[in-house]
C-alpha cells in the first residue's frame, strides 16, 4: 500500500521549495550545528497547567496572528524564559 503522507500547508510549501531547488546546501559542519540546535528543541515532557481562561483566549489569538498553533506559541514562550 502507497499512502501518501498528509502534510500541513507549511510542510506542503516546503516540499514544493524543495522540488524547485529552491534551498541552499550547507557544509557538514553547519549541517550538523543545525541539527543540534534542532535536537536541543526536541519536545519531550508533557506538561498540564491550568490557565485564566482571559489569558489562554489571548494566547490563542496571538498565536494566530503569527500563524502558529498555541501550543508551539506556549512552548515557545517557556523556551525563551527557561533560557
Amino acid at each position: 500500500m502507497n499512502r501518501k503522507a498528509k502534510l500541513t500547508r507549511q510542510e506542503k510549501i516546503i516540499e514544493e521549495e524543495l522540488l524547485k531547488d529552491q534551498y541552499l546546501k550547507v557544509d557538514e559542519n553547519e549541517f550538523k550545528a543545525i541539527a543540534q540546535s534542532i535536537a536541543l528543541r526536541k519536545k519531550d515532557a508533557v506538561l498540564n497547567i491550568r490557565v485564566n481562561n482571559n489569558d489562554l483566549k489571548n494566547i490563542k489569538l496571538k498565536a494566530q496572528r503569527l500563524g502558529l498553533k498555541y501550543q508551539t506559541f506556549i512552548s515557545e514562550i517557556l523556551h525563551r524564559v527557561a533560557q
